[in-house]
């Protein structure tokens, strides 16, 4: 058996034209632009991509886009103005700071000044308390991307008594991944770094999502046969000469010949992240003005 590879980058364009269509809409019929704006402090080069990425998204989904950018040496107190600023304006319905900040600012004190009805990254513990009692949410993107593409591979109530493990345990994906998968109705395993004997509990599993930040950690002695396994992993490791290349944090060329469908590591559940952080934006937007979204969630 060859498993169904699941394409997150054909998800997510089609994602991105929902989001634009609510965008045209919401101006159209309301006078609403969303808008999204993200904070980065210093030069770190992966965060400068992401930021520039999701910046030239944002205007191609007819948000109104901004970058505030700020120096490696910004102390914490005038991140925290920047903050309140933000929070303070109306046409800004998403504040995003970009993670990971300098040493010397406490990243919880910052997601703590966020406005949880602003928080489009949905780290603060507000939103995360709505997750957890079944409350409308904004959703941390990785883990909301991961649920679309469950709830696609699944359908309406499919995931219902399903046997889920996610092998995690982050603020950013794990915790929010399992409230997700307990509110589809599937009985919800956590393991980590500490659980005894892993591959045995990730092969109970129907649905095994793996954000361990290891590469390759799950092998085919991982899989049940026929699972749908969600790698949300992606780590650069040496490929010889000189180069380098991408993988997840499941061993995908084992993995692929026992589950029933995988997600690609390039290519999974990256593309989702940026879509769904759209979504998230226009949520706000909606939820701003007291007007009903179609945004999926």
């Amino acid at each position: 058996m060859t498993a169904d590879i699941i394409d997150g980058k054909a998800f997510a364009v089609g994602l991105r034209g929902m989001v634009a269509l609510q965008s045209g809409q919401l101006k159209a019929n309301h006078g609403l632009v969303p808008g999204l704006t993200v904070v980065i402090v210093g030069e770190d080069p992966a965060s400068q991509v992401y930021v520039r990425n999701k910046g030239k998204i944002a205007l191609e989904m007819g948000f109104l886009s901004d970058t505030i950018r700020l120096a490696e040496e910004t102390t914490q107190d005038h991140l925290l103005e920047v903050v309140a600023k933000l929070n303070d304006d109306p046409a800004v319905h998403g504040i995003l700071v970009q993670l990971p900040l300098p040493k010397h600012i406490d990243e919880g004190v910052i997601i703590l000044a966020i406005d949880p009805n602003k928080d489009v990254d949905g780290l603060h513990p507000i939103n995360a308390g709505r997750l957890a009692s079944g409350q409308s949410a904004l959703v941390p993107c990785t883990p909301l991307g991961c649920s679309m593409l469950l709830a696609d591979r699944f359908g309406q109530g499919g995931m219902s008594g399903k046997r889920a493990v996610m092998v995690g345990r982050s603020n950013l994906v794990g915790k929010p991944m399992a409230q997700l998968l307990l509110a589809e109705h599937c009985t919800v395993t956590i393991a980590h770094s500490r659980t005894q004997d892993l591959p045995a509990i990730c092969r109970e599993a129907d649905i095994l999502v793996a954000a361990v930040g290891v590469p390759e950690m799950l092998g085919g002695d991982c899989i049940k046969p026929g699972a749908v396994v969600i790698d949300v992993g992606m780590n650069r490791i040496d490929a010889g000469g000189g180069k380098t290349r991408l993988t997840g944090d499941v061993d995908f060329e084992a993995a692929k010949e026992i589950a029933g469908a995988i997600t690609p590591v390039p290519g999974g559940v990256g593309p989702m992240t940026i879509a769904c952080l759209m979504v998230n934006t226009v949520t706000a937007a909606c939820w701003a003005a007291g007007i009903e979204t179609a945004m999926p969630a």
